[in-house]
């Protein structure tokens, strides 16, 4: 039996519907990644399940004493009691807080992170997590998937991809009001995604031709009323409703950032720099060369120091010790991670301004209606004041580009769209970010806080950073033996002569799957494909759902045999 299932579910807060007649259904074991656009819907559906929201129209349905917990994306105490108090500890230390921490002080981080350890330690039978990773250092984030990896079920909104792909078993797509289900992680989603939007299109052009076709044949008129086909005309009336009904995807951002004049060889210089709050060291005897066209990473713990390191680099902030040097004609253009930037009182247009184009055509770019224009900036949601900033932060001309994490509440198109724009940027891009994947993607170098106030540069980004850095320490007699005792007791845990080959083997099965689908989908896109019998027609739709339901179940028999094989050689 499901632990919960949503029937026909209709919610709207404005001109176009959030819930639209949308229907899923989740299983224990299942981890769902939640996508879609900004304001599509996700935290309202959140609300929902948890109970915090109720339907205009549908029905959900919870097995009968189901245990859920609700991380919102900006928590706030007080969180509910937790009867275990030494699971609370143990859930707070693994979230590097302490078990007497005062709700009242609590920085964003800090309550995001004493937040989930709350919610873990209620030991829920489902977990909702709205943007979890935001305000979480990379090492959280490692510990965070670590945990959701024993959880029992989860629904987690999140525009982490590294977080999906390690995480999620299946992705929920929101889209238009409608919920896409899509097996697997996020990579196995963009693959299946892709087929879907191509199917898509040949249907909707399908449909735009018949319609067109009717609507040229009851322009005629006297031949429509002389025939007298009143069937022909209900099924037009219908053909006109539905495609009236039909919403278009909304259309995507056009990031183009505006490029200065360049600057010198020269960006910026640092030599023996040291840097302490109080007996803090945050950079310590720093030597570092920024030089036009550098892509660099920094990344480290949270409080490490990276904003402080960017203000040393851009001058901005005065060493204890050492010499800073800027290069000639350097054009900064600064991405806050605060959004000091922006004032609430200010209208959208007036927050912007665009040499290049209208403002209001400037802002459409960045999908905000002619008519948000003249709203106020404290009426947009996290997302929307992010996609505002950028669109300020894009308009002026500058050729060293600082962003100190962009990521945080952008979709996940909006995020790939920046990708893009960043790849095409010719200037010097210093770049804060947890996010993984948007560091793989984006810079070609990494500077990693090591601790003590010491930084060290590494080649490429966050994936070469994990392969190149040093070791850990030797363990100690005490910690080897501990682990000799976990390898006995894992040993029993160890795979088969029979599922070992069956591991090796299931790659090329997918593989093959995946070889055939893509040609089925091919021929079924050729112009002239309808022209097959019906019973051809029907044949090939049957062995495309028979290869997606194939698919599902030989990538959840891989991932079963991994999570095993994994759990044996930990």
């Amino acid at each position: 039996m499901p632990l919960l299932t949503l029937q026909d579910a209709q919610l709207a807060y404005g001109e176009l519907p959030l819930l639209d007649r949308a229907s899923f259904a989740l299983e224990s074991g299942e981890r769902i990644g939640l996508i879609g656009r900004n304001g599509s819907g996700k935290s309202s559906l959140l609300g929902v399940i948890a109970g915090r929201t109720a339907l205009d129209d549908g029905e959900l349905r919870k097995r009968d004493g189901l245990r859920i917990a609700l991380v919102e994306q900006e928590p706030v105490p007080p969180w509910p009691a937790v009867e275990k108090k030494h699971r609370l500890a143990e859930f707070l230390h693994r979230f590097g807080l302490d078990e007497d921490v005062s709700r009242t002080t609590l920085s964003g981080g800090e309550a995001k992170r004493a937040a989930l350890a709350h919610a873990f330690a209620l030991e829920p039978e489902l977990l909702l997590l709205d943007e979890p990773t935001n305000h979480l250092d990379i090492d959280g984030i490692v510990q965070l998937e670590n945990l959701l990896l024993k959880q029992p079920a989860a629904i987690i909104v999140t525009h982490d991809r590294a977080f999906l792909d390690r995480v999620a078993t299946r992705i929920l797509e929101l889209d238009r009001g409608q919920l896409f289900s899509f097996p697997g992680n996020f990579s196995r989603y963009e693959t299946l995604k892709a087929n879907q939007l191509a199917i898509e299109a040949v249907a909707q052009r399908k449909f735009d031709k018949f319609w067109a076709q009717e609507e040229a044949w009851i322009r005629k008129g006297i031949e429509a009323r002389r025939t007298r086909n009143e069937g022909r005309v209900r099924r037009l009336e219908h053909l006109r409703e539905e495609r009236a009904a039909r919403r278009e995807r909304a259309g995507s951002v056009k990031l183009a950032i505006g490029e200065g004049q360049r600057s010198g060889k020269l960006v910026a210089e640092l030599a023996h720099v040291t840097k302490s709050y109080g007996a803090r060291p945050i950079v310590k005897d720093l030597d570092l060369l920024v030089t036009r066209g550098d892509r660099i990473g920094l990344i480290g713990p949270n409080g490490a120091g990276k904003t402080t390191l960017l203000k040393l680099i851009l001058g901005a902030l005065a060493p204890d010790s050492g010499a800073v040097r800027l290069g000639t004609n350097v054009q900064v253009a600064y991405f806050d991670q605060m959004r000091e930037g922006l004032d609430p009182d200010k209208t959208l247009a007036e927050s912007v301004e665009s040499p290049r184009k209208h403002v209001i055509s400037y802002l459409a770019d960045f999908l905000f209606p002619p008519r948000r224009a003249s709203s106020p900036v404290r009426m947009l949601s996290g997302g929307e004041r992010n996609r505002l900033l950028l669109a300020r932060l894009f308009a002026r001309p500058a050729n060293v580009l600082v962003l100190d994490e962009p990521t945080n509440d952008l979709d996940i198109e909006s995020l790939e769209l920046l990708e893009a724009a960043l790849q095409d940027y010719s200037g010097t891009l210093l770049l804060v970010s947890h996010d993984r994947a948007f560091l793989d993607n984006v810079v070609t170098q990494t500077i990693a806080a090591e601790g003590g106030g010491a930084w060290k540069e590494y080649v490429g980004g966050y994936s070469d950073y994990l392969r190149q850095r040093p070791a850990p320490a030797p363990l100690t007699r005490g910690e080897r033996a501990a682990g000799e005792r976990g390898v006995r007791e894992k040993f029993r845990l160890k795979l088969s002569y029979k599922e070992m080959r069956e591991l090796e083997a299931l790659p090329a099965e997918l593989e093959a799957l995946e070889a055939e689908q893509k040609e089925l989908v091919a021929r079924m896109h050729a112009p002239d494909y309808y022209r097959q019998p019906p019973e051809a027609l029907r044949a090939d739709q049957a062995r495309n759902a028979e290869i997606e339901a194939l698919l599902h179940e030989k990538l959840e028999r891989w991932e079963a045999l991994e999570r095993k094989q994994k759990a044996a050689n930990s």
